[in-house]
């Protein structure tokens, strides 16, 4: 059985796909567009909750039924996308991009997408945008729902247990591994199904309260519909305009969105702003085209990215989310209506197959077969690049003073690496020295954690519990098995550019201190000069590692030239022109390392001349970096030379 239909819903879908597409399209027009996900999990929830419980009410429940109306409502568009996306990324991506779009198209196949992208980077990050299936990651978690859903609540349904209770208990424990989780685990918090089950849950439970027999008439006190369609979309709005990326989200966040659509659906068809406003026309056709028009948006704003080399023009963007309701309503007119219309069990098993097949191709396509059209041994040099990301391969995992640490070496003095990726980056010299030089090699231990610079007080708003992790390592170095201390981070990242857009400093009071028009980068330098003075007088040799040269021209991808519609070639210029703003706070850190005991260690000295900065290997000429500022594992292992003083001792003699 199948509920009444309601346009409203339609037209809240039609808000979700909107809210979505604007994001993605023009985020600085509404920053907490992807939001829209959250208000599709609800309305999902309360559709698929109510259909289970009328069919288990009327005894015609079956899982077979179930599962065929699911893969007839999924199959037929995604099936579609997926093909296309996958064609067209044979014509215009590198072969490590066509080969991770083959991982992308079996998770997105096989509905286990958002587990792909939950071990890889997240979802608010610059790469995520060159990633064209990347928002399949939500249908990853209906469909798991639609897997876990239907099966508790039969169980529970035969064991007579009380369904109210049991959809509450379930949403209950959802929402505490959310909040509890989306600090310190964020990407497992956005990703996971275990931390947004809740969503769908809750409207699952308005559908079981709806649905219970001693509810009121949906007629009922019309002032209270008026209201909750009115507070509903309020919220809504409220969370597309309040929600950043920047923040913890779902976390509390998401409580804008979910209970905003929750308010929408129990206002019912005659609520005010669902009769007038989400019951129009416009919003209900919207509304019908959602699910393909949700599936077309993204491929075609990242491949237009990817095409472009960055972000697209205006004009482009515009013309792609046209293209994209374009393709939505000849996939709804064409595709989904006429499988609706014509469904039979041989076209059920052909879906079924289609989306086993493509799942299939993708692991073919992700081993390497086909290659796409632009294969070269020089475009093949610059794929390995940015996919070569093991800098801890080789080394021992290790517990130092209660901390996680990689170790390697054998030697007489122990230094300890504290800071972000930036320090990161440096493992595999010091796993070559070990190797190479072994009586001179220290005992090195690494503690680092990305996106954590060791600056006491140091925010962002993206912060994912670094707090914890930078006092612990600190005090860790303080420890009497400590001989050398090595400080590090992506300066840039945080004090240039963009970056005081999103830090801050908070100081002893909780008082917090801006980097855009405040005082918090001085507090912050402040800081830093106190923890190099407090290791100084602890007697440690201390180390600063300035910051490398990074930025998009040290992208490994724009030694591509030509265009990716046409042919490609890679570039011979293995320079970029040297970071002025970057050079110049390496001197203010070099100050401040110099008036507080700390030797300086000063990449632009290796990497740059005659205002000209290295982006290609010496040796061969293919790129030293894997991405826009990480120095890749093969340049750190055999020329990041300037790193040795603090890792070899002057005299040899292992213990």
């Amino acid at each position: 059985m199948h509920p009444k239909y309601r346009p409203d819903i339609d037209g809240l879908r039609a808000i979700a796909v909107g809210s979505v597409l604007a994001y993605h399209a023009f985020p600085s027009l509404l920053p907490g567009g992807f939001i829209g996900v959250d208000v599709f999990f609800v309305i999902s929830g309360f559709l698929i909750t109510t259909i289970l419980l009328q069919s288990l009410a009327a005894g015609d429940f079956t899982y077979r039924d179930f599962y065929e109306r699911r893969i007839r409502r999924i199959f037929p568009a995604l099936v579609l996308v997926l093909l296309a996306t996958l064609a067209f990324g044979w014509y215009v991506l590198l072969p490590g991009e066509f080969s991770q779009l083959g991982k992308q198209t079996t998770g997105g196949a096989a509905f286990f997408a958002n587990l792909v992208f939950l071990g890889e980077a997240g979802y608010f990050d610059a790469t995520a945008e060159t990633k064209p299936l990347l928002h399949l990651w939500s249908l990853g978690i209906e469909e798991q729902f639609y897997i876990f859903w239907p099966l508790l609540l039969g169980l529970a349904w035969r064991k007579r247990w009380p369904i109210l209770r049991v959809t509450l208990a379930v949403a209950i424990i959802s929402f505490l591994v959310n909040v509890l989780t989306v600090q310190p685990y964020r990407a497992a918090a956005f990703y996971s199904p275990l931390s947004r089950a809740w969503e769908l849950m809750a409207g699952g439970l308005l559908a079981v309260m709806r649905l219970q027999p001693t509810s009121t008439s949906a007629d009922a006190r019309p002032m209270l519909k008026h209201v909750q369609s009115v507070v509903g979309l309020g919220l809504i709005v409220l969370g597309l305009f309040m929600t950043r990326s920047t923040k913890a989200f779902p976390g509390w966040w998401a409580l804008l969105p979910v209970l905003g659509a929750v308010s929408c659906i129990a206002a019912g068809p005659n609520g005010v702003l669902n009769k007038y406003l989400l019951s129009n026309r416009v919003m209900v056709w919207i509304g019908l085209i959602s699910y393909p028009l949700y599936l077309w948006h993204w491929p075609l704003l990242s491949y237009a990215r990817i095409v472009a080399g960055g972000e697209p023009s205006l004009q482009v963007r515009i013309a792609m989310v046209v293209a994209s309701v374009v393709l939505a309503w000849v996939t709804y007119r064409f595709v989904e209506r006429f499988v609706k219309l014509h469904l039979s069990q041989g076209m059920l098993r052909g879906l079924a197959a289609g989306g086993a097949a493509l799942a299939l191709v993708g692991v073919l396509v992700f081993l390497g077969m086909p290659q796409p059209r632009h294969d070269s041994q020089a475009l093949q040099a610059v794929a390995d690049a940015t996919r070569e990301d093991n800098y801890y391969g080789g080394f021992e995992e290790s517990a130092l003073g209660g901390q996680f640490v990689y170790r390697t070496g054998n030697g007489k003095h122990n230094v300890l690496l504290i800071g972000d990726s930036h320090v990161e980056q440096y493992a595999p010299r010091a796993l070559e020295l070990g190797r190479t030089q072994p009586d001179k090699a220290r005992t090195v231990y690494f503690a680092t954690k990305g996106s954590c610079p060791p600056v006491p007080g140091l925010f962002s708003g993206a912060d994912t519990a670094c707090d914890a992790r930078r006092a612990a390592v600190l005090d860790l170095a303080l420890q009497p098995e400590i001989d050398s201390v090595v400080l590090g981070a992506c300066w840039s990242c945080y004090f240039t550019g963009v970056g005081p857009a999103v830090n801050y400093f908070v100081d002893d009071k909780k008082v917090v201190h801006p980097f855009q028009n405040g005082d918090g980068v001085d507090l912050a330098l402040q800081s830093l000069g106190e923890v190099l003075r407090r290791l100084s007088a602890a007697h440690k040799k201390v180390y600063l590692v300035l910051g490398n040269p990074v930025g998009m021209d040290f992208d490994p991808l724009k030694q591509i030239e030509g265009s990716r519609l046409g042919g490609m070639r890679v570039s011979e210029q293995g320079k970029a022109p040297l970071p002025e703003d970057q050079a110049q706070f390496n001197a203010r850190l070099k100050q401040v390392a110099e008036a507080n005991g700390a030797q300086v260690i000063a990449p632009f000295a290796s990497l740059c001349t005659d205002g000209q900065c290295l982006r290609s290997m010496p040796d061969d000429g293919s790129p030293a970096y894997k991405d826009i500022g990480h120095l890749r594992p093969r340049y750190a292992r055999s020329f990041a030379t300037y790193m040795d003083p603090a890792l070899l001792d002057e005299d040899a003699g292992g213990k």
